[in-house]
């Protein structure tokens, strides 16, 4: 993977194509000012999430206003409960459609036809605290609510028609979030979605030219924000948003539940420096993150070259017209500008 050196300043637009989504990307440093200048124009202040906890039903002691539970942790807890996953109120699909589903004999429909809206969205409340942030939470605390994920992965893997899982987080209403207590969510679905197979389609391409996966591969160290025993960050060398950041596992593995209890603190702390880091250095911005992982059935060959990550993605720019119309991106911060800016964060 080749770098160029330097600030942004004095650069010349380049483009830059990503091994893993397959993606190109315009990086365009002529529209934007000094990547140590490029904050959030509509912060998540601290007053933001405190809101009215009494009406909130994510709140403890508000348990009854929610979606079914499907699980709480510690598990037997009845009123000092850390993390419950529960079914979303307003689910995108139906887990009420699975039988109709398994009926429909084309699983894979001509154009213009369709399938039943199967599938599974549950929501997992990270803490039962409104005013608690997930990066507020220690490692291990942040380990626990991975646990859940697995947990719950674990649980939905046993539906023969699910042939996708993703976890992802919307922080900030700008970012998709609809309630302000922190939360993240899981949906199963009977399909692999072409983003996927786009994804493993580049990094088997990848594997096929070089014998290597690609996230496997050693990063430059421009593009290094920090690393922990079992995990990267970096920035990639195609970022597609400005101060992107992916959490990289060192060992070769397809899918993220197959993480295990030990790792689980190691990348609740790493996750939980980035997400301060960009905070601090970004004023406190909305994000989405997600979290990367392989279809659930893979062959053999695709293990070789199927890695999982998880993608934080700092809401600092819109998506327009080109992105829209091209599926490439402009950012006007070079992934090793924004890498070196959020190495150099000091906490306070």
């Amino acid at each position: 993977m080749a770098t160029t050196g330097g600030g942004g300043g004095g650069r010349s637009p380049e483009m830059r194509k990503d091994t893993v989504t397959n993606r190109w990307v315009i990086f365009s440093p002529a529209r934007a000012r000094r990547p140590s200048d490029f904050k959030s124009k509509s912060p998540i202040t601290p007053g933001s999430n405190s809101g009215n906890s009494q009406e909130c039903p994510f709140c403890i002691g508000h348990e009854h206003e929610c979606a079914p539970e499907i699980f709480r942790l510690p598990r037997q807890s009845s009123d000092d409960w850390k993390i419950r996953v529960i079914q979303n109120l307003y689910p995108a699909l139906s887990r009420d459609l699975e039988h109709t589903f398994l009926q429909n004999p084309n699983s894979d429909p001509v154009p213009n036809s369709s399938l039943p809206g199967f599938g599974f969205h549950d929501v997992v409340i990270e803490s039962p605290l409104h005013s608690v942030h997930l990066s507020d939470l220690s490692p291990s605390e942040i380990g626990e609510v991975l646990l859940a994920y697995r947990k719950r992965i674990e649980q939905l893997v046993r539906h023969e028609s699910i042939k996708y899982i993703q976890v992802f987080k919307n922080h900030g209403a700008s970012a998709g979030a609809s309630m302000s207590h922190s939360h993240s969510q899981i949906m199963a679905v009977p399909i692999v979605p072409p983003t996927v197979s786009a994804r493993l389609e580049s990094m088997k391409d990848y594997f096929t030219q070089t014998g290597k996966c690609s996230l496997c591969e050693v990063w430059p160290e421009d593009l290094l924000v920090d690393e922990s025993t079992h995990f990267i960050s970096i920035v990639p060398f195609a970022a597609s948003f400005p101060f992107e950041i992916w959490i990289v596992p060192r060992d070769h593995c397809s899918h993220f539940h197959e993480l295990d209890g030990q790792k689980v603190v190691d990348l609740g702390g790493l996750l939980k420096l980035m997400l301060r880091k960009i905070s601090l250095q970004l004023n406190n911005p909305p994000f989405n993150f997600m979290m990367h992982t392989s279809p659930l059935q893979i062959t053999e060959l695709e293990h070789c070259y199927t890695h999982w990550f998880l993608q934080i993605v700092p809401q600092l720019t819109g998506v327009a017209g080109f992105e829209i119309g091209t599926g490439c991106y402009i950012n006007p911060v070079f992934p090793e500008d924004a890498a070196k800016v959020m190495r150099e964060v000091k906490f306070p």
